[in-house]
């Protein structure tokens, strides 16, 4: 059976504009804020066509800020195009109501490693900020390095400049700028804990860098925001001859939402490709399968014996 959630009623109290692309919501549910933990994220209930979907979101900030204890904090990226969540959410005026679970923690920080590096790519950074300001609050050794297309991308840079002032630094592509991951990687100390969250080239570029440097697989902790890939969607054929049954998955929707609809029910939980629940087995492919989870690893991605309903695809095929 597919996961079940316990859905809550909300009313979105306010949202802002970040960037031309990032607008912030804050949701106040009904019955009052659960408890969470930095590194938390809140499944929403979108309608997308008539159908309702879920779409996972980080909580942003401290949860022990003032805001905290009234509303869930959550930013949106317009993707266009995109599988119509981030549409539905930026529909949203002030007053509107939807429904909302409660705050799951796939990616809580860990507390007492002699340094930090976090890393935060475009809309990555929602997970990545609060680990920024509770680090700083602790005392803990830190430097964090944001990258995004434009500076106007760089969105929460105010509260980041505050906290960790020179330990910040930022790159954008409109800048021809980059990280350079091995350098920032090398300088670690022994057992120096690695935390980013991005698009996938990002964190496979990390994952290599990190083991090129013999650092400790379990020291790199990463977070994914599900919808990239190495390639562009595009719509591609299933067929389940357990089930006797060949189904054709649009580009802008999940296999696993097409597996459910049609009966399948399938396991999930994240639905943003790291917790593995979802994984399903290749027998045969045409095309490349479009590996967008980190549950895998790059060997296990590379055999293309399985993958991850909830977010990878499949390119080039019939």
């Amino acid at each position: 059976m597919k996961n079940s959630l316990q859905w809550h009623p909300a009313t979105v109290r306010a949202h802002r504009e970040l960037s031309p692309t990032v607008r912030e919501f804050e949701l106040r549910p009904e019955g009052g804020v659960k408890a969470w933990t930095v590194g938390s994220h809140l499944n929403v209930e979108v309608r997308i066509d008539g159908r309702l979907e879920t779409r996972s979101y980080s909580l942003i900030g401290l949860p022990n800020d003032e805001r905290a204890a009234e509303v869930y904090r959550i930013a949106v990226k317009r993707a266009e195009p995109g599988r119509g969540g981030s549409r539905f959410m930026w529909s949203l005026e002030t007053g509107a109501e939807l429904n909302i679970g409660e705050p799951n923690n796939h990616f809580e920080l860990a507390i007492g490693a002699p340094q930090y590096l976090l890393i935060a790519g475009g809309i990555g950074i929602t997970p990545i900020l609060g680990m920024a300001l509770m680090l700083k609050q602790r005392g803990a050794e830190v430097r964090m390095r944001y990258a995004a297309r434009t500076a106007a991308e760089l969105v929460y840079l105010d509260s980041l400049r505050a906290a960790l002032g020179e330990r910040l630094r930022t790159f954008t592509d409109d800048a021809a700028q980059a990280i350079d991951l091995a350098a920032e990687i090398n300088p670690l100390a022994p057992r120096a804990q690695l935390w980013i969250c991005g698009p996938m080239p990002l964190l496979e570029a990390a994952r290599a860098a990190w083991a090129d440097a013999g650092r400790a697989a379990a020291d790199l902790r990463f977070e994914t925001f599900g919808n990239t890939g190495h390639f562009e969607a595009q719509p591609f054929w299933v067929e389940l001859p357990r089930h006797n049954l060949r189904l054709q998955v649009p580009a802008d929707r999940s296999l696993l939402d097409v597996l459910n609809d049609a009966g399948v029910e399938t396991l999930s939980d994240c639905k943003r490709g790291e917790c593995g629940l979802c994984a399903l087995d290749v027998v045969r492919i045409e095309g490349a399968v479009d590996h967008r989870d980190v549950f895998f690893s790059p060997q296990q991605k590379s055999g293309n014996r399985q993958l991850c309903a909830c977010v990878s695809r499949i390119s080039g095929g019939g």
